[in-house]
């Protein structure tokens, strides 16, 4: 299955189970990646999350009943996976502006998200650098910490552990002990097992050989083929920019797939916020 129709396959499995409970490491199985690949996928292809796109898409089909039927509002609520009626006619406000009893009969507007669809759009006229690159095992030191990825707490948390990394001289410390192939700090997300939901292991790290300092843990690299792009300006715009080409042009055209060792993304010394910062991001590909 190529990556286009493996993501449809994802969004097709998504609609035909919006009645059911999802968990996204069967969602991410249907595409054959990685939790966090996907998660990463999902968010940078459509600009939201994919808890985000099953909320929204239940909400609208449960404002669709309500506005031509006369179910009960409980019946509702439980059909599209809310506890209760007041949960239901929370989250309901919050998207549609009104209750649900209101939406009986409702001649307004409505905010209404439509099944998502892949379709493949003429692109790639802006010029990627990349290079390939197979490598053996390598060492990283640096700090991790666990983010759920329920609800989008990795995307308000990994930018609030870069401000504490920033201020405490752990990225500085970083900078200093690198002694690798790979000049820079690394960003690295790892799939952890949760029972709670899908999670990740958020490491801010550098590629270092022998005994890390007292304050850093260590973690080994896995031997690659890494698919390596230039990322040139300020941060985060421009590292989100690149992904998102990555995504949408590189791997349907390329013909590699995303294996389940982890990206990363390296920074390196100088202004981040300056318009020739260079950056690269890293990913292992089959």
């Amino acid at each position: 299955m190529g990556w286009m129709e493996s993501l449809q396959a994802t969004i097709d499995f998504i609609e035909e189970n919006l009645l059911e409970p999802i968990r996204i490491e069967e969602i991410a199985r249907q595409a054959n990646t990685s939790v966090s690949h996907f998660h990463r996928l999902f968010t940078v292809l459509t600009d939201s999350s994919v808890g985000e796109y099953i909320r929204r898409r239940r909400l609208t089909l449960a404002a669709h009943e309500l506005s031509k039927s006369d179910q009960k509002i409980i019946d509702v609520a439980y059909k599209y996976g809310y506890e209760t009626p007041e949960a239901f006619t929370k989250a309901f406000r919050r998207q549609h502006g009104i209750t649900p009893s209101e939406a009986r009969g409702f001649s307004g507007e409505l905010t209404i998200y439509n099944r998502l669809v892949i379709q493949v759009n003429l692109k790639g006229a802006d010029p990627m650098k990349v290079r390939m690159m197979e490598r053996g095992g390598f060492q990283i030191a640096g700090i991790k910490q666990e983010f759920s990825c329920v609800n989008g707490e990795n995307l308000a948390g990994i930018p609030k552990m870069w401000d504490e990394v920033n201020g405490n001289g752990i990225d500085d410390l970083l900078f200093d002990i690198n002694s690798g192939q790979i000049r820079g700090v690394l960003g690295v997300c790892v799939d952890v097992p949760s029972e709670e939901g899908p999670a990740i292991e958020y490491w801010i790290a550098t590629e270092f050989v022998g005994n890390a300092p007292e304050r850093l843990m260590t973690m080994e690299i896995p031997a690659a083929k890494w698919a390596i792009f230039e990322v040139i300006g300020p941060m985060p715009h421009a590292m989100q920019d690149m992904w998102k080409k990555i995504l949408s042009e590189w791997f349907p055209s390329s013909g590699f797939e995303h294996t389940t060792t982890p990206s990363m993304e390296v920074y390196s010394s100088g202004n981040p916020s300056g318009p020739d910062y260079f950056s690269e991001i890293w990913i292992p590909v089959k």
